[in-house]
């Protein structure tokens, strides 16, 4: 087991700060022993089974040298770590290590440069005001269901006219970019209707006032996509959509569980707020923390983004790799290149790293400690999802270090817990959206999962790499 170590701390500009580690020559001389025992293994010795010749010998045979120097190398991360988990210090990059004296004899003296996760205050947590989409449907938002399903008994005519908004048109479409055709923009005799705009940005502009048998070239920004394309539409058919009279009777006859209009449109809205609550709810947690992160003055560092980046590439190549789908097949499909993807993940990294300085800084300021309950209550979850244990999860986490990070996720966890209860909720017209009504009966474990995405296994402690355990640069 590993001893103490000398350790002083100095601050440098930004998150950074030296430490300045002593290893005197009593602990050291642990390390020296474990290196003649690790090149004992590589050599052999006239007399010995390789690995069991006595430290004199080898030490005759080879020198001091080699062996001082692979106790260095054992010695440098091992106190670091110690060091790291002495003053509970949050290392979010691989520190840059020096050795200052000891490469040939005495105590070993380094200094390590280390970036921290910076902590800040976030002023106007307290009354954070988060934007929501409308719950209560509006006439408009019925009138369009309605007009909706009107369209889909319509009649279609035939007219011998320009084309205008919500005509049926008859088009044959090729889409392409440098003379190449482009997936899901060649088809023939595609019915239309005009104003859907789902073709392209001036798409529907080119459409109005065509007429039939008229060809249009044009060239405009498919929807999706971050390059222009190249159009050729035949207008080959118009057609007038004529919608049934809105009435009771027809009501009752094409939708057979509503008696009359007032009651169709009834059942729309109740649909219609249903649906609402349901995306408010699924995603209130992920607008709180973005309008909360909105907050933060500091700059993410680029340390914790890249590392959050490099996650997301992996995880990303994963689920291409499940669905059979190669990078290039996707970019392909999404017309980006390898830069807009990483690019795009960025920004979802950088939001990420804001979404943890300042949750970790609102449980700061409001006491939102992990108590030894909350961890306990931690691990038998974990331990009846992979049916381990309690015990064996929490040994799992203690040896790899990963108790400190697993109290920052419940820390965090109820810091979410405590903006959703004290945040004031409005739609985009500023109308208050009441709180019970958006929180329904969550639960505070679900949120701390969909949250931290690190609780859900046995297999995160196993598999743990904990910052104090960086690779040290020299």
């Amino acid at each position: 087991m590993l001893g103490t170590v000398k350790t002083t701390i100095e601050a440098l500009d930004g998150n950074k700060i030296k430490l300045s580690i002593e290893v005197d020559e009593t602990e050291f001389e642990r390390y020296l022993d474990g290196a003649f025992r690790k090149i004992s293994t590589q050599i052999r010795i006239p007399g010995f089974r390789q690995g069991k010749a006595p430290r004199q010998l080898i030490e005759a045979q080879i020198g001091k040298e080699a062996a001082r120097s692979q106790a260095i190398e054992d010695a440098i991360p091992a106190s670091l770590a110690l060091a790291v988990r002495e003053h509970d210090l949050d290392i979010i990059a691989t520190p840059e290590v020096s050795l200052t004296s000891g490469q040939e004899d005495g105590n070993i003296l380094f200094d390590a440069t280390c970036e921290v996760r910076p902590v800040v205050n976030v002023a106007g947590y307290e009354g954070l005001r988060v934007e929501l989409p409308a719950l209560i449907a509006s006439d408009e938002d019925i009138e369009e269901v309605v007009t909706h399903e009107r369209k889909r008994h319509a009649t279609l005519i035939d007219v011998d006219r320009p084309a205008k908004i919500d005509d049926q048109v008859t088009l044959d479409l090729v889409g392409s970019r440098d003379g190449s055709p482009l997936p899901g923009l060649n088809v023939d005799d595609w019915l239309y209707e005009v104003g859907k705009n789902w073709v392209a940005e001036d798409f529907d502009k080119n459409i109005i006032g065509s007429t039939t048998g008229q060809k249009l070239e044009f060239t405009s920004l498919p929807s999706g996509m971050t390059e222009t394309a190249d159009f050729v539409v035949t207008v080959k058919k118009i057609q007038e959509q004529v919608l049934p009279e809105l009435n009771d009777e027809w009501v009752s006859e094409h939708l057979a569980e509503h008696e009359s209009i007032d009651a169709w449109k009834s059942a729309v809205r109740s649909r219609i707020e249903e649906s609402r609550l349901n995306q408010i709810r699924n995603t209130v947690v992920e607008k709180t923390t973005s309008a909360l992160a909105e907050l933060v003055e500091i700059e993410a560092p680029e340390a914790m983004v890249s590392s959050d980046l490099r996650g997301r590439v992996q995880n990303t190549l994963k689920q291409f790799e499940s669905q059979g789908i190669s990078m290039e097949q996707w970019l392909s499909i999404t017309q980006q290149t390898a830069e807009q993807f990483v690019d795009a993940l960025k920004e979802q990294s950088t939001l990420a790293v804001k979404v943890d300085i300042a949750l970790r800084a609102v449980a700061l300021a409001q006491k939102l400690d992990a108590t030894e309950d909350d961890l306990e209550m931690q691990f038998e979850r974990i331990a009846a999802q992979v049916k381990k244990k309690p015990a064996a999860i929490r040994k799992a986490y203690d040896k790899n270090d990963a108790i400190a990070d697993l109290r920052a996720q419940i820390s965090k966890s109820k810091a979410i817990d405590w903006l959703l209860h004290n945040s004031k909720f409005v739609d985009d017209k500023g109308n208050a959206i009441d709180t019970d009504t958006v929180l329904g009966d969550h639960n505070h474990d679900e949120i701390m999962t969909d949250e931290s995405g690190e609780l859900g296994s046995n297999d995160d402690a196993q598999e743990h790499d904990h910052d104090h355990n960086h690779d040290h640069k020299h």
